[in-house]
């Protein structure tokens, strides 16, 4: 077993889609927020669950431009298509398949999670252009495989197929048993991922007894344990274990790390977490250039937020100016993500 940050493990080799998300190098395409499995488990949030929406990251898509621009943004070397269910929605996911390989050629790695266990979908996604499948079926059916049509698929697939599945800790028999069927049938991973408590699945992770590791962490605790215990066992297939502070600390930091080069003004400093840290000026734009522009303040050093109702300055300058200016005046730290989540305020011009 080796070790990775964060507290991931493998075992074999890791897939391309796990190795570019490492990177933070991964555009992630929620292609809709339907599925008609309904795992109790599911994390996804509240604005997504059940709707039709199209995400690329943290921005909320409405057409091919906004996709092709996020992925853009961050250098992506692949993407990973997820939802809900993708197969949901085949021919939106089809048409983005092919979009992204056509903008940004045959490496570009794509791969994709689904709970259908659909062969003939998986045929067309195969043709359309698709890396790597990730398929995470019911519960019900982990200890079940054997009576759906996914040996004789793997003889006549090229792509790289796997599971990707939660660590449950009520159900490793049944995960042993999901395991020893991909190992049977020549299947290339099995990815475990660290179970975390969610807005979207608080009250049923609740309602069968399910508690948090540490009140640090939203992860459930025994999921990690349950999911190292399947790797120290020798295989032949690669498994991975997954943990949500790898998530957080390093697939999104190292993603919000690459967006930040591009989304950064050169009035922003990047910070070492990624995130931009800004001087805020607020109160009326043009007043407030006026009283810029008496304090001899150079005009690249200053700009008007139209977004967000404000006039940027340079947070170098403004803490040497803000006692002099009358209006109010911050330093702010905030994501380089499209939503622009802020951090911190920290006022420099007391109201």
């Amino acid at each position: 077993m080796k070790s990775m940050e964060a507290g991931s493990a493998y075992t074999g080799r890791l897939p391309k889609g796990c190795l570019q998300c490492r990177r933070g190098s991964k555009m992630v395409l929620l292609i809709t927020g339907r599925c008609s499995t309904g795992c109790f488990y599911c994390p996804l949030s509240l604005e997504k669950k059940g709707k039709e929406v199209l995400f690329a990251n943290e921005r909320r898509c409405t057409s091919d431009d906004e996709v092709l621009d996020e992925a853009r943004m961050i250098r992506a070397e692949g993407t990973g298509i997820t939802g809900g269910d993708p197969v949901q929605c085949i021919e939106r996911t089809l048409h983005f398949i092919r979009l992204l390989k056509k903008e940004f050629g045959e490496r570009h790695h794509i791969h994709l999670y689904t709970s259908s266990l659909d062969v003939q979908a998986f045929r067309r996604l195969e043709e359309a252009g698709l890396d790597e499948l990730r398929l995470h079926p019911p519960v019900e059916m982990w200890d079940r495989l054997d009576e759906t049509d996914l040996e004789e698929f793997l003889r006549s697939t090229s792509m790289k197929v796997g599971f990707e599945i939660p660590s449950l800790p009520e159900e490793e028999e049944r995960t042993e048993r999901l395991i020893d069927f991909a190992e049977s049938v020549g299947m290339d991973f099995v990815n475990l991922n660290e179970l975390e408590f969610s807005e979207g699945n608080w009250d049923e992770l609740k309602a069968r007894g399910m508690d948090i590791r540490d009140e640090l962490s939203s992860s459930v605790r025994g999921s990690e344990e349950v999911a190292l215990r399947h790797l120290t066992k020798q295989r032949d297939i690669s498994l991975h274990y997954c943990s949500s502070r790898f998530k957080d600390s390093i697939q999104l930091r190292r993603r919000i790390k690459r967006r930040a080069r591009r989304a950064a003004r050169p009035t922003d400093i990047i910070t070492s977490d990624g995130t931009l840290l800004k001087g805020v000026v607020e109160g009326p734009a043009d007043e407030i250039f006026d009283a810029l522009r008496k304090l001899e303040v150079e005009e690249h050093l200053f700009y008007e937020d139209k977004e967000k109702g404000r006039v940027e300055v340079a947070p170098w300058v403004l803490e040497h100016i803000a006692d002099r200016l009358p209006f109010d005046s911050f330093l702010v730290e905030e994501y380089p993500t499209a939503d622009r989540l802020e951090v911190e305020r920290e006022p420099l011009r007391p109201r």
